[in-house]
């Protein structure tokens, strides 16, 4: 399995980082890091590339950290995460009536399926982004999750479509194939995500994935195994970082800083008599700041951005007794402190911290266990999973290529063999007319000595007559 699995490569471009991972599939089926780098992020806001020049810059110096780390990788080929306001989401179904109903559901069905579904309308100014099956329908049959198999005259299924707008995914790829690399995938950051934090209990369980990036905070909802809901909140660590500026007057380096080091997501559990010295500008006086005040301008922002996920929880009626599996807590945001109580009190819900280490093999860096690295990791595994469907349908196309050989050559063995039994075993026609000519034989044969016998009697009375 190492010799054969590729080296795939995630690059997750942020609001305020860049990262590139590098990563190779075990022979366990674990995921171990090859390159890491990361830039700091000038040209994006709010998850769309509003600076291509500045983007390409960073772009290149994740590329280059990545390859500091492992001189002797190569990397030509990257899945990239999209996130943004742009982001748009909805519910479609479509069906097929198969030609060939004798034969079993194949890959092919299933492929044509989701390709009619490109052809959905929607705004002129989006773009499909990606078209994920929900459940499918076989003749009455519904609910179904794995149809491939089984026989039905129309399948059908309930579709998942994520659309985004066209000149923000141009720009991102614009930024990428100018840093000298080709787009494998754009995939949706919360998908990815998710994919880096869950197990299978946790997709089935029932679980709401927040991840609480720079610019934005994405959302997805998971239930019985099913994809139900996406969302971007546009709301991220960028914006408390900003409340923090602008409530209590200081540079914006400066409440970056206050908001990671001192940082309360609940104010109840901020001690009021701690405060926060600040150095003066210009020969200033420095500036107190109460470690009160500002978890109470950090939780103002928390939970107008909680309170939007349980707006759309409860838009597509997954309410906290639904959600057994919780809420999952991801993405550099997430490491504030006790924002796990807020979330719990917010929404009712269970939640947790979701780190990335669910699928990575051990001998790797602490950093990449961190939140704010699960886009990335889980990118790498969207990879696999194109690359482990790939080499699936190439096997069973082999496998069909192969029964087809072999059945062409049995059919071919099976009508020799059936020529040689006929020719030693006939007919009862061929019996019948065999009898009769042997029949006739005899009679010609009978007759024949007859004649003789009387040409004889008469040769012999003439000779004696002489």
């Amino acid at each position: 399995m190492n010799q054969e699995a590729p080296i795939i490569v995630g690059l997750d471009i942020g609001t305020t980082k860049i990262a590139a991972i590098a990563g190779r599939k075990n022979e366990y089926g674990k995921l171990e890091i090859l390159g890491f780098g990361k830039a700091t992020s000038f040209g994006v806001q709010h998850g769309m590339v509003l600076n291509i020049d500045q983007t390409i810059k960073a772009i290149r110096q994740a590329l280059e950290n990545c390859y500091a780390s492992n001189p002797n990788l190569e990397i030509n080929e990257v899945y990239v995460g999209i996130a943004g306001h742009h982001i748009k989401s909805l519910q479609t179904r479509g069906d097929i009536v198969r030609s060939d109903t004798d034969a079993e559901i194949s890959q092919k069905d299933i492929d044509q399926l989701i390709n009619d579904q490109y052809k959905t309308v929607i705004p002129a100014s989006d773009q499909i982004i990606d078209v994920i099956p929900q459940q499918y329908i076989v003749d009455s049959l519904q609910n179904i999750t794995y149809p491939i198999g089984m026989s039905g005259v129309k399948v059908g299924a309930n579709f998942h479509i994520i659309t985004g707008d066209k000149n923000a995914i141009r720009n991102i790829n614009r930024s990428v194939e100018k840093s000298g690399l080709k787009i494998r995938d754009l995939v949706l950051q919360p998908l990815a995500s998710a994919a880096a934090v869950m197990c299978d209990m946790d997709f089935e369980a029932g679980v709401a994935i927040v991840d609480i990036g720079g610019g934005t905070t994405d959302l997805a909802v998971f239930y019985e195994g099913i994809l139900k809901h996406t969302a971007v909140i546009p709301y991220g660590g960028e914006n408390i970082t900003n409340d923090i500026k602008n409530g209590l007057g200081v540079l914006k380096t400066q409440a970056e800083q206050m908001k990671v080091q001192f940082g309360y997501a609940l104010a109840d559990e901020a001690k009021s008599n701690a405060y926060i010295t600040i150095p003066g500008l210009r020969g200033q006086s420095p500036k107190e700041i109460s470690v009160k005040n500002l978890a109470h301008i950090i939780q103002a922002r928390m939970s107008e951005i909680l309170d939007f996920v349980v707006y759309h929880l409860k838009q597509i009626g997954m309410d906290n007794k639904m959600l057994n599996g919780g809420i999952i807590l991801t993405g550099g945001g997430s490491q504030l402190k006790h924002l796990i109580q807020l979330t719990e009190y917010t929404t009712g819900a269970s939640a947790r911290i979701g780190f990335p280490n669910e699928h990575l093999a051990s001998g790797h860096i602490d950093e990449l266990t961190k939140p704010m690295y699960a886009t990335c990791v889980g990118l790498i595994l969207k990879g696999y999973n194109d690359f482990e469907n790939d080499r699936k349908a190439l096997e069973e196309n082999y496998v069909k290529i192969n029964t087809s050989y072999f059945a062409k050559e049995q059919a071919s063995q099976s009508v020799a063999a059936q020529e040689e039994w006929i020719e030693d075993n006939p007919s009862t026609q061929e019996i019948q007319e065999r009898k009769a000519k042997e029949r006739n034989a005899s009679l010609k044969n009978f007759l024949d000595k007859m004649k003789t016998k009387i040409i004889d009697m008469f040769t012999e009375e003439e000779d004696a007559k002489l």
